[in-house]
Protein backbone atom coordinates (compact mmCIF):
# COMPACT_ATOMS: atom_id res chain seq x y z
CA UNK A 1 0.00 0.00 0.00
CA UNK A 2 1.33 3.43 -0.98
CA UNK A 3 0.17 6.48 0.95
CA UNK A 4 0.89 10.14 0.24
CA UNK A 5 1.35 12.41 3.24
CA UNK A 6 0.33 16.03 2.62
CA UNK A 7 -0.41 19.14 4.64
CA UNK A 8 2.64 21.34 4.98
CA UNK A 9 1.18 23.50 7.76
CA UNK A 10 0.93 20.34 9.88
CA UNK A 11 4.39 19.12 8.89
CA UNK A 12 5.45 17.90 12.37
CA UNK A 13 2.25 15.87 12.64
CA UNK A 14 2.69 14.59 9.09
CA UNK A 15 6.22 13.42 9.85
CA UNK A 16 5.02 11.56 12.93
CA UNK A 17 2.24 9.90 10.97
CA UNK A 18 4.71 9.00 8.19
CA UNK A 19 7.01 7.18 10.59
CA UNK A 20 4.06 5.36 12.18
CA UNK A 21 2.84 4.20 8.77
CA UNK A 22 6.31 3.01 7.75
CA UNK A 23 6.56 1.02 10.97
CA UNK A 24 3.21 -0.57 10.09
CA UNK A 25 4.61 -1.74 6.75
CA UNK A 26 3.18 0.88 4.40
CA UNK A 27 5.18 2.58 1.70
CA UNK A 28 4.81 6.32 2.21
CA UNK A 29 5.46 8.87 -0.51
CA UNK A 30 6.10 12.39 0.69
CA UNK A 31 5.19 15.48 -1.26
CA UNK A 32 8.78 16.68 -1.57
CA UNK A 33 10.91 19.13 0.39
CA UNK A 34 9.15 21.93 2.20
CA UNK A 35 10.05 25.58 2.47
CA UNK A 36 11.70 26.69 5.72
CA UNK A 37 8.56 28.52 6.82
CA UNK A 38 6.50 25.34 6.47
CA UNK A 39 8.29 23.39 9.21
CA UNK A 40 6.35 24.80 12.13
CA UNK A 41 2.90 24.17 13.50
CA UNK A 42 1.46 26.64 15.99
CA UNK A 43 4.98 27.93 16.51
CA UNK A 44 6.35 24.45 17.30
CA UNK A 45 8.77 22.38 15.27
CA UNK A 46 8.93 18.61 15.53
CA UNK A 47 11.95 18.95 17.79
CA UNK A 48 9.80 20.85 20.29
CA UNK A 49 7.37 17.93 20.55
CA UNK A 50 8.38 15.62 23.37
CA UNK A 51 8.21 11.82 22.88
CA UNK A 52 5.12 11.74 25.07
CA UNK A 53 3.41 14.37 22.93
CA UNK A 54 4.42 12.56 19.75
CA UNK A 55 3.00 9.33 21.16
CA UNK A 56 -0.27 11.06 21.98
CA UNK A 57 -0.42 12.51 18.48
CA UNK A 58 0.18 9.08 16.94
CA UNK A 59 -2.64 7.66 19.05
CA UNK A 60 -4.94 10.50 18.01
CA UNK A 61 -4.13 10.08 14.34
CA UNK A 62 -4.77 6.34 14.58
CA UNK A 63 -8.13 6.98 16.22
CA UNK A 64 -9.02 9.47 13.46
CA UNK A 65 -8.16 6.87 10.80
CA UNK A 66 -10.25 4.27 12.64
CA UNK A 67 -13.14 6.72 12.81
CA UNK A 68 -12.94 7.39 9.08
CA UNK A 69 -13.02 3.66 8.35
CA UNK A 70 -16.01 3.22 10.66
CA UNK A 71 -17.88 6.05 8.92
CA UNK A 72 -17.17 4.45 5.53
CA UNK A 73 -18.40 1.09 6.82
CA UNK A 74 -21.61 2.62 8.19
CA UNK A 75 -22.25 4.41 4.89
CA UNK A 76 -21.87 1.12 3.02
CA UNK A 77 -24.28 -0.58 5.43
CA UNK A 78 -26.80 2.24 4.95
CA UNK A 79 -26.66 1.84 1.16
CA UNK A 80 -27.16 -1.91 1.53
CA UNK A 81 -30.07 -1.44 3.95
CA UNK A 82 -31.80 0.97 1.58
CA UNK A 83 -31.42 -1.52 -1.27
CA UNK A 84 -32.92 -4.31 0.84
CA UNK A 85 -35.79 -2.05 1.91
CA UNK A 86 -36.64 -1.39 -1.75
CA UNK A 87 -36.48 -5.03 -2.86
CA UNK A 88 -39.53 -7.25 -3.09
CA UNK A 89 -38.87 -10.17 -0.71
CA UNK A 90 -40.01 -12.83 -3.21
CA UNK A 91 -39.16 -11.62 -6.71
CA UNK A 92 -36.13 -9.87 -8.29
CA UNK A 93 -37.95 -6.53 -8.70
CA UNK A 94 -38.78 -3.51 -6.55
CA UNK A 95 -41.55 -3.44 -3.97
CA UNK A 96 -44.52 -1.07 -3.79
CA UNK A 97 -42.72 1.33 -1.44
CA UNK A 98 -39.87 1.86 -3.89
CA UNK A 99 -42.18 2.29 -6.85
CA UNK A 100 -44.28 4.91 -5.07
CA UNK A 101 -41.15 6.88 -4.21
CA UNK A 102 -39.95 6.74 -7.82
CA UNK A 103 -43.43 7.66 -9.04
CA UNK A 104 -43.29 10.86 -7.01
CA UNK A 105 -39.82 11.58 -8.39
CA UNK A 106 -41.07 11.12 -11.96
CA UNK A 107 -44.02 13.44 -11.24
CA UNK A 108 -41.58 16.14 -10.11
CA UNK A 109 -39.41 15.56 -13.19
CA UNK A 110 -42.46 15.77 -15.43
CA UNK A 111 -43.51 19.03 -13.82
CA UNK A 112 -40.07 20.55 -14.34
CA UNK A 113 -39.33 19.36 -17.87
CA UNK A 114 -42.72 18.47 -19.32
CA UNK A 115 -41.61 14.92 -19.98
CA UNK A 116 -44.37 12.29 -20.50
CA UNK A 117 -44.58 9.24 -18.24
CA UNK A 118 -47.04 6.42 -17.67
CA UNK A 119 -47.76 3.53 -15.33
CA UNK A 120 -48.82 0.06 -16.45
CA UNK A 121 -50.63 -2.09 -13.88
CA UNK A 122 -50.76 -5.85 -14.50
CA UNK A 123 -52.68 -8.61 -12.76
CA UNK A 124 -52.48 -12.38 -13.33
CA UNK A 125 -56.00 -13.66 -13.95
CA UNK A 126 -57.20 -16.59 -11.84
CA UNK A 127 -53.75 -16.99 -10.30
CA UNK A 128 -55.24 -18.30 -7.07
CA UNK A 129 -55.92 -21.55 -8.92
CA UNK A 130 -52.20 -22.13 -9.35
CA UNK A 131 -51.65 -21.99 -5.60
CA UNK A 132 -54.71 -24.14 -4.89
CA UNK A 133 -53.84 -26.80 -7.43
CA UNK A 134 -50.05 -26.96 -7.30
CA UNK A 135 -49.14 -25.39 -3.95
CA UNK A 136 -47.56 -22.13 -2.84
CA UNK A 137 -44.04 -23.16 -3.89
CA UNK A 138 -45.29 -23.42 -7.46
CA UNK A 139 -47.10 -20.10 -7.11
CA UNK A 140 -43.95 -18.40 -5.83
CA UNK A 141 -41.96 -19.83 -8.74
CA UNK A 142 -44.56 -18.50 -11.15
CA UNK A 143 -44.37 -15.00 -9.65
CA UNK A 144 -40.59 -15.00 -9.93
CA UNK A 145 -40.83 -16.10 -13.57
CA UNK A 146 -43.30 -13.29 -14.32
CA UNK A 147 -40.99 -10.75 -12.70
CA UNK A 148 -38.05 -12.00 -14.78
CA UNK A 149 -40.06 -11.76 -17.99
CA UNK A 150 -41.13 -8.22 -17.17
CA UNK A 151 -37.59 -7.15 -16.35
CA UNK A 152 -36.35 -8.52 -19.68
CA UNK A 153 -38.78 -6.23 -21.54
CA UNK A 154 -37.93 -2.85 -20.00
CA UNK A 155 -35.03 -0.46 -20.46
CA UNK A 156 -32.67 0.73 -17.77
CA UNK A 157 -34.65 3.92 -17.16
CA UNK A 158 -37.92 2.04 -16.54
CA UNK A 159 -38.92 0.26 -13.33
CA UNK A 160 -40.70 -3.00 -12.54
CA UNK A 161 -42.29 -3.59 -9.15
CA UNK A 162 -44.45 -6.19 -7.49
CA UNK A 163 -47.34 -4.34 -5.90
CA UNK A 164 -48.47 -7.30 -3.82
CA UNK A 165 -49.95 -10.74 -4.43
CA UNK A 166 -50.04 -11.40 -8.17
CA UNK A 167 -50.06 -7.72 -9.18
CA UNK A 168 -47.15 -5.97 -10.88
CA UNK A 169 -46.48 -2.49 -12.20
CA UNK A 170 -44.14 -1.02 -14.80
CA UNK A 171 -43.24 2.66 -14.59
CA UNK A 172 -42.20 4.19 -17.91
CA UNK A 173 -40.35 7.45 -17.31
CA UNK A 174 -40.28 8.54 -20.96
CA UNK A 175 -43.52 7.34 -22.56
CA UNK A 176 -46.77 9.01 -23.57
CA UNK A 177 -50.08 7.30 -22.86
CA UNK A 178 -50.43 5.79 -26.39
CA UNK A 179 -46.86 4.50 -26.28
CA UNK A 180 -47.43 2.97 -22.84
CA UNK A 181 -50.64 1.31 -24.09
CA UNK A 182 -48.70 -0.30 -26.93
CA UNK A 183 -45.98 -1.46 -24.55
CA UNK A 184 -48.57 -2.88 -22.17
CA UNK A 185 -50.08 -4.97 -24.97
CA UNK A 186 -46.60 -6.22 -25.80
CA UNK A 187 -45.93 -7.11 -22.16
CA UNK A 188 -49.16 -9.08 -21.95
CA UNK A 189 -48.26 -11.02 -25.09
CA UNK A 190 -44.81 -11.86 -23.73
CA UNK A 191 -46.26 -13.09 -20.43
CA UNK A 192 -48.91 -15.18 -22.17
CA UNK A 193 -46.60 -16.50 -24.90
CA UNK A 194 -45.48 -19.55 -22.95
CA UNK A 195 -46.72 -21.36 -19.84
CA UNK A 196 -45.06 -21.19 -16.45
CA UNK A 197 -43.24 -24.43 -15.60
CA UNK A 198 -42.38 -25.76 -12.17
CA UNK A 199 -41.15 -29.31 -11.81
CA UNK A 200 -43.52 -31.58 -13.72
CA UNK A 201 -46.41 -29.15 -14.04
CA UNK A 202 -47.04 -26.22 -16.34
CA UNK A 203 -49.75 -23.59 -16.36
CA UNK A 204 -50.65 -20.92 -18.94
CA UNK A 205 -50.74 -17.28 -17.91
CA UNK A 206 -53.59 -14.87 -18.55
CA UNK A 207 -52.92 -11.20 -17.92
CA UNK A 208 -55.08 -8.13 -17.52
CA UNK A 209 -53.52 -4.68 -17.63
CA UNK A 210 -54.41 -1.04 -17.26
CA UNK A 211 -52.50 2.14 -18.08
CA UNK A 212 -52.58 5.59 -16.50
CA UNK A 213 -50.73 8.75 -17.41
CA UNK A 214 -48.34 10.20 -14.84
CA UNK A 215 -48.86 13.95 -14.49
CA UNK A 216 -47.69 16.50 -11.90
CA UNK A 217 -51.24 17.35 -10.80
CA UNK A 218 -52.22 13.75 -9.90
CA UNK A 219 -50.87 12.18 -6.71
CA UNK A 220 -49.00 8.89 -7.00
CA UNK A 221 -51.67 6.86 -5.23
CA UNK A 222 -54.30 8.25 -7.59
CA UNK A 223 -52.17 7.27 -10.61
CA UNK A 224 -51.99 3.70 -9.28
CA UNK A 225 -55.75 3.69 -8.59
CA UNK A 226 -56.50 4.85 -12.14
CA UNK A 227 -54.26 2.21 -13.71
CA UNK A 228 -55.81 -0.43 -11.44
CA UNK A 229 -59.33 0.67 -12.43
CA UNK A 230 -58.39 0.55 -16.12
CA UNK A 231 -57.08 -2.97 -15.59
CA UNK A 232 -60.35 -4.17 -14.05
CA UNK A 233 -62.36 -2.48 -16.82
CA UNK A 234 -60.32 -4.28 -19.47
CA UNK A 235 -60.78 -7.59 -17.66
CA UNK A 236 -64.56 -7.15 -17.49
CA UNK A 237 -64.66 -6.18 -21.16
CA UNK A 238 -62.65 -9.21 -22.19
CA UNK A 239 -64.74 -11.61 -20.13
CA UNK A 240 -67.94 -10.02 -21.34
Amino acid sequence: MVLKVTGARNQPFSDIRKRALVQAGAKVVGRGPTRPDETAFLGLSEADLTPAVQGAIRTLLTEIDDLRQEVARLKAQLVQAEAVADQDPLTPVLNRRALMRELDRIRTFSHRYGSPAALVYLDLDDFKGVNDRFGHAAGDAALRAVAERLRSQVSGSDLVARMGGDEFAVLYSQASLPVAEARARSLAKVLESSPIRFGEWSAPLHVSYGVAEVTPDIEGEEVVARADAAMYARRRERRG
